[in-house]
């Protein structure tokens, strides 16, 4: 089985993440990034239904130079290619330029031979949205099977189960399909010190808009349907206040939770 994982470069989120003043948009140059942790387990779970079978693992990234980063992570833990989308033009576009620009690319991946699942994570970890898996569906003309839990496949049937709130749910369909997963369904490698040699020799091609014929006008900052008009720091964390307890603590805490409306 043929897998596309599709993978992000995000902001550590132990850095200091901030916006950029000229354009409003996130600093991606000036803050120290990483693969996207819920795309790990995208990848490990690519790598798991090849292990068991037969295939190979191709991760797709589309940002920034610095955003080859996320592609290397892939190809350590034991993707078996690489595919980093780059182009100034992509700069400050939103879900529905990016799922155009992945489709694009999983279509020309797929020129060499069939492509049956797309792999995701459930969200980015700087977006949070969970929308680009739905809307690559969409671009690709597949099925999604989207938020699972546990996946098993046989031949070109998927068997995946979600996890609702009130309720879990069994989904079967049958690939090609577009497939996203949350970060229950496995535990993530980390990359072996062969795996990070052997990475330095794997194959990686980058691509442009033109290479995806895609016009500049349709993505970037000008083409996006929401943009930041402003943002300002979060202000400092200011001292709690010390409540001595004199016979009176338990109704001095009641009556701070109810001015904070907790209760």
């Amino acid at each position: 089985m043929n897998i596309v994982v599709c993978v992000k470069y995000v902001p550590d989120a132990t850095a200091d993440r901030r916006f950029d003043e000229s354009d409003n948009t996130v600093d991606r140059a000036g803050v120290d990034g990483l693969l996207s942790e819920l795309d790990e387990y995208a990848v490990e779970e690519a790598l798991k239904i090849v292990e068991a079978s037969e295939g190979e693992v191709t991760v797709l990234t589309v940002g920034p130079e610095g955003a080859a980063g996320a592609v290397r992570k892939g190809l350590q833990m034991g993707a078996h290619k690489g595919v980093h989308v780059v182009d100034d033009a992509i700069h400050g576009s939103d879900s529905v330029a990016t799922s155009l620009v992945l489709a694009k690319a999983v279509r020309k991946i797929g020129e060499d031979g069939t492509v049956d699942l797309v792999l995701c994570g459930m969200a980015s970890t700087d977006g949070s949205m969970s929308v680009v898996p739905a809307m690559l569906a969409e671009r690709l003309g597949l099925p999604q099977v989207t938020m699972a839990s546990e996946v098993s496949v046989s031949g070109q049937t998927v068997t995946a189960r979600r996890d609702g709130d009130a309720a879990t749910e069994t989904i079967e369909a049958t690939a090609p399909l577009v497939l996203s997963v949350t970060d229950q369904i496995n535990e993530p490698r980390y990359p072996s010190f062969k795996g990070i040699m052997a990475a330095k020799k794997k194959p990686v091609e980058s691509w442009s808009l033109a290479d995806l014929e895609v016009s500049a006008e349709e993505v970037g900052l000008s083409a996006a349907w929401s943009a930041v008009d402003s943002f300002a720091p979060r202000p400092p964390r200011t001292a709690g206040t010390i409540v001595t307890d004199e016979g009176d603590g338990a109704s001095k805490l009641v009556e701070f939770l109810a001015g904070q409306k907790f209760i």
